[in-house]
């Protein structure tokens, strides 16, 4: 049986929870035993500014220890890098390696820890083209395996919610990307006297224009994550035509659509690819387009319902948790 070390972020951080955690049992299922190195600390350096010595060291104190333990197993996978854009302790790890990466990490700095970890890589396991051409410069052992949907937890609720919500959820990070629609939104909003706006995220908003008793602001948590995507007629996610939205892997997008949900998004990157497979939903990419989507949407029943089951369809033959566990299966193979 092959055994192997993974290295992945927080324990609430959703990269390493969709891209390798939720892998753990059914590689398992498949005689693959795995031990995951979470990080203590998270990935990510505090917001404070003068916390961020002492975790640096900490963390980084952690991920050496950690790193050696790697020699007990047979391959080790490094879920982004060890912190966050920078190259530290991967080097210190057993051989064969798996690199996986979701986003496109080779904006920052330069670019030089993400090149550093595509040629330390046996393989390079990428969440979508666009990375995959990027690491192919440094790396010719390339595999672009989706983010990964558990569909047995993210379903289609059996009856249409009869209020109207327009919702969307996510790290507060992403925040920007919805203040950039937020006159399209009150527009819409103004049209559609019963609809409201849901928000799912680790803080509230902070809209300029937007009523605030159109918003429903719900506090993420793991336990109800899918009950409020549920709740929700339409899943949104608006974005900027750049190249870091390039490299995203449309998990939230994917995560609508599992739940039987019709999208309105930012046609960039995946998304764009999402939306040609089946008639799942429509891109935005300005002001007027989002108010005619989520309106048309919001007046159409049927358009909703049709939408939504093309979405859960797409999930269900190719992101399934299932599926791309066996992708990953040949692939770890594949490296030993």
């Amino acid at each position: 049986m092959p055994r192997i070390a993974t290295y992945t972020g927080g324990l609430n951080d959703p990269s390493s929870r969709f891209r390798i955690r939720q892998f753990i049992g059914e590689w398992r299922k498949r005689g693959i035993e795995t031990k995951d190195f979470h990080a203590v600390f998270g990935n990510y350096p505090p917001p404070t500014k003068a916390y961020r010595p002492l975790w640096a060291g900490v963390h980084l104190a952690e991920r050496a220890l950690k790193s050696f333990c790697s020699y007990r197993y047979d391959l080790s996978i490094i879920q982004r890098e060890m912190m966050s854009t920078m190259y530290t302790c991967e080097r210190f790890l057993k051989a064969p390696r798996i690199f996986d990466v979701d986003d496109a990490i080779f904006l920052h700095r330069g670019g030089k820890a993400a090149a550093a970890l595509g040629k330390l890589a046996d393989i390079v396991v990428c969440g979508n083209s666009y990375l995959a051409e990027w690491f192919s410069k440094f790396n010719s052992n390339i595999e672009i395996i989706p983010t990964a949907v558990d569909t047995s937890r993210y379903t289609p609720v059996e009856a249409q919610q009869e209020d109207l919500v327009i919702g969307w959820s996510g790290s507060s990070s992403g925040f920007k990307y919805l203040y950039s629609i937020e006159s399209a939104l009150v527009n819409v909003l103004n049209v559609a006297k019963t609809a409201r706006l849901m928000i799912v995220a680790d803080r509230p908003p902070e809209f300029k224009m937007l009523d605030p008793l159109r918003v429903d602001y719900i506090p993420w948590s793991v336990d109800t994550e899918v009950q409020c995507l549920q709740k929700m007629s339409i899943g949104i996610m608006p974005l900027f035509f750049d190249d870091w939205s390039r490299g995203k892997c449309s998990f939230k997008m994917l995560t609508y659509m599992a739940c039987g949900l019709p999208v309105v998004v930012s046609p960039v990157g995946m998304n764009a690819d999402l939306l040609a497979r089946k008639n799942c939903g429509m891109g935005a990419s300005s002001g007027p387009e989002w108010e005619y989507a989520l309106i048309t949407l919001l007046k159409n029943d049927s358009l909703r319902r049709e939408m939504g089951r093309a979405g859960a369809m797409i999930v269900e033959e190719e992101f399934s948790v299932e599926k791309l566990a066996r992708r990953w299966e040949r692939t770890i193979c594949r490296c030993l």
